[in-house]
C-alpha cells in the first residue's frame, strides 16, 4: 500500500493507494501535517513518496520521522517512467511531471497535452513514444481577477462566481468574461493548436479552478482532479519495482 505526500503552497494532500486503486485522499495543514499520523494507523501503508514545493517545517520533518516507513523524497534526480527532455529538471515543478505520467500511466503510447487549471495553468505535452517535451505556464484565474485589481486604480475585485455573460454589461461583467472567457479560449486554442499537429492527440484536465469549459472537443477530453497524485503513485511505483 502507498502513502502519497504532496504539499502545496496553501495545502498538502495525503492519498492512500492500493494496487493503483485511489482509497482516500484527506486535505492537511502543510505545515504540520497533523492528519499523517492518522492515515498511516488507518491504512498501514508499506512506502511513501514526498513531493512538496515549500521548505518543510520542523513539525513536518518530525511527523515525516515517525511514520516508521520508507519514504522517497521526489527531486529532479529521481527515476521517472517517462523520458524527461525538459533542459532544466531542477526548475521542472514536481507537480507538472506528475500529471504528465499520472496521464500517461491512464493512456500509454498516446500523444498527450495535459492542462492543469490551478494557481497558474499549465500545458504539458508527452508524445507517444514517452517522451516529454515541455510545457508553457500561464496565470490561473485567480491571478488574473488578482492582476486586474492589483495594477489598476479603478478596476475592483472580481469574484469567478456570479452573473456571466458572453459580452459584459458592466465593469463586473466585463472582468467575470474577459478573465473565465479568456481562459477558456486560451485553453481551446491550445487544443485547437496540438491536435492540428497530432491529430490523435488525447487531452487531460485537472486542477483546482472549477471553471465553465465549453468545447467542440469534450470527446477527447479527460477531466480528472487526481492526476497529480495518480502519476506520484506511479513514480512511487516505478522506483520499488527497480529495487
Amino acid at each position: 500500500m502507498n502513502l502519497i505526500i504532496d504539499i502545496g503552497n496553501t495545502v498538502a494532500k495525503v492519498a492512500v493507494f492500493r494496487e493503483g486503486e485511489l482509497l482516500e485522499v484527506v486535505r492537511d495543514d502543510n505545515r504540520t501535517l497533523g492528519r499523517l499520523a492518522g492515515i498511516c494507523g488507518k491504512y498501514k501503508p508499506d512506502r511513501a513518496i514526498l513531493a512538496t514545493v515549500i521548505n518543510l517545517t520542523d513539525a513536518a520533518e518530525k511527523e515525516l520521522d515517525g511514520m516508521g516507513i520508507p519514504l522517497m523524497r521526489l527531486g529532479a534526480d529521481t527515476p521517472l517512467p517517462v523520458n524527461n527532455l525538459y533542459e532544466t529538471p531542477h526548475t521542472l515543478g514536481y507537480d507538472r511531471i506528475a500529471a504528465v505520467v499520472g496521464a500517461q500511466a491512464v493512456c500509454p503510447e498516446r500523444d498527450l497535452l495535459v492542462i492543469d487549471a490551478g494557481t497558474c495553468i499549465t500545458y504539458e505535452f508527452i508524445d507517444a513514444a514517452g517522451n516529454y517535451h515541455g510545457g508553457n505556464i500561464s496565470p490561473g484565474m485567480q491571478m488574473r481577477f488578482k492582476a486586474l485589481h492589483q495594477f489598476t486604480e479603478k478596476l475592483p475585485l472580481v469574484e469567478a462566481e456570479g452573473r456571466r455573460l458572453e459580452v459584459g454589461r458592466d465593469t463586473e461583467t466585463a472582468i467575470r468574461a474577459g478573465v473565465v472567457g479568456g481562459m477558456e479560449h486560451e485553453i481551446s486554442g491550445y487544443i485547437h493548436a496540438m491536435k492540428h499537429k497530432y491529430p490523435e492527440l488525447l487531452v487531460f484536465l485537472t486542477g483546482g479552478d472549477d471553471f465553465s469549459f465549453d468545447t467542440n472537443l469534450k470527446s477527447i477530453i479527460f477531466a480528472d482532479r487526481f492526476l497529480v497524485l495518480k502519476g506520484l503513485n506511479r513514480i512511487l511505483d516505478y522506483n520499488n519495482d527497480k529495487v
